[in-house]
């Protein structure tokens, strides 16, 4: 591409380090900016949080770092400190989430509100026409669609656009990601090459303001430090049929999918199938019940395209590490979007997104489970939520055969019959149609 002044964000790693060499070399005017997001001595000392943080995304050794990179490479550099934004629209939200039964995913927050909304803002206020950074994506402009288009890159194992859902057609018509088509050996090959002295240096793999990865004691101590209480989330734990097996000290200690540190013990795995925030209730199950066929997804960014008008066949993935699986997508009321699987799959967790992909184009939206145990619609009493799961039951588990589908059928019968004598009939037309459907789809099935 013809000379231009780029921006690349620097966060002090190996990958972003590259992309700025990798520029400067192609004869690109580069700006070097590294956003000072969180105070890793904030919280030191405090219980539960270590004296010292080291190896962290973000830490002042990253900018540390970045700023030798950037004087190595002779270009600009400048520290843009975002620390209240991070901590209002990163921190708190993620505080927030955990404390109302939801598991967030902080990563993305960061993107979609800082590195490619404030950043971008400050790369324009000092002259750049683009913005670059170290993720690995891929991102092109399509002709045919008039549209900008989100990739995979071309190292599966590396690809990072799970995370970056939110990005405008602005916002990416402004943006380039170098390293998609490159793996991370390649990566560190040319860091070697550039002579850059953080070529071997590791990847962080934890959130950047949670040290060790232990949420539970950094809600503690972060609501310690604002001067708030932990807000009493404790309540019962239950399994899927209504059975009381004990009680919890805060809803804030589970996600959906979490075997260990449950509290109980009953002779064989259990696994958290859902967390009811409104009733402080965590529902505990096997790992059969953790499978679900279906979802809704809200506040959709469509990517590919401007609106979702008829059912689309994608591959859709609900959680980073999740391998993507074929699924139909098709609108649904109030502007949410159906996903229906052709597979049961495990875990669906309220709070994280679903990105669905055509090929390798990306088109992303956060979502919410279709399920008792995960709707924001449904804060079910024990009979609701015992009749609806036997009706998820039979949408998620495996094939029944022949002989057992008569007994399942009646089963199933009298599970609905209970759930409307609890109240069908205080659920809007959409919710009272969507459950007739899922009704009428189990007992076929």
């Amino acid at each position: 591409m013809p000379e231009q002044t780029i921006a690349v964000a620097m966060s002090g790693g190996v990958d972003s380090s590259t992309v700025a060499a990798m520029l400067r070399a192609e004869g690109h005017q580069v700006v070097g900016l590294t956003m000072q997001l969180w105070n890793q001595r904030r919280l030191a000392g405090r219980e539960g949080m270590p004296e010292k943080v080291q190896g962290r995304c973000c830490s002042i050794d990253d900018v540390y770092d970045a700023r030798r990179v950037a004087e190595d490479l002779g270009i600009p550099y400048y520290v843009v400190n975002q620390e209240d934004r991070f901590e209002r629209d990163v921190v708190r939200p993620f505080v927030d989430e955990y404390l109302s039964g939801r598991t967030p995913i902080p990563c993305s927050l960061c993107n979609n509100h800082l590195k490619f909304d404030q950043l971008l803002i400050t790369a324009r206020q000092i002259g750049a026409d683009l913005l670059a950074t170290g993720h690995y994506a891929r991102c092109e402009f399509s002709v045919e669609r008039d549209r900008w288009l989100l990739l995979r890159a071309a190292d599966p194992a590396k690809d990072q656009t799970y995370f970056l859902f939110g990005l405008t057609q602005e916002q990416l018509s402004r943006t380039r990601f170098p390293l998609g088509h490159m793996n991370k050996p390649q990566v560190r090959q040319l860091a070697r090459q550039h002579g850059l002295a953080l070529a071997e240096k590791p990847d962080s793999q934890e959130i950047c303001f949670v040290p060790g990865g232990n949420y539970k004691q950094f809600i503690d101590a972060y609501l310690g430090e604002q001067g708030e209480s932990l807000p009493d989330t404790s309540g019962e734990l239950l399994t899927t049929d209504g059975k009381v097996l004990g009680r919890h000290e805060g809803i804030h200690n589970f996600t959906v999918g979490q075997r260990k540190g449950l509290g109980v013990a009953t002779g064989s795995p259990l696994y958290v199938i859902n967390i009811n925030g409104a009733a402080g209730q965590v529902t505990v199950g096997n790992t059969e019940d953790l499978l679900a066929t279906r979802l809704f997804a809200h506040r959709m960014n469509w990517i590919a395209f401007d609106e979702l008008r008829e059912p689309v066949r994608v591959h859709a993935k609900i959680r980073h590490r999740h391998e993507p699986s074929p699924a139909t997508i098709e609108p649904a009321a109030n502007g949410e979007t159906l996903v229906t699987f052709d597979a049961p799959q495990r875990a669906i967790t309220p709070g994280q997104a679903v990105v669905f992909y055509q090929d390798q184009e990306l088109f992303p939206l956060f979502f919410q489970a279709f399920d008792f145990v995960a709707n924001s619609y449904l804060v079910p009493t024990h009979g609701r939520a015992d009749s609806l799961r036997g009706i998820t039951r039979a949408l998620a588990g495996p094939a029944r055969p022949q002989r057992h589908r008569n007994a399942a059928q009646q089963n199933i019968a009298q599970r609905y019959g209970r759930f409307m004598h609890h109240g069908l009939h205080g659920f809007g037309h959409q919710m009272r149609t969507v459950i007739a459907d899922r009704l009428t789809q189990a007992i076929i099935e």
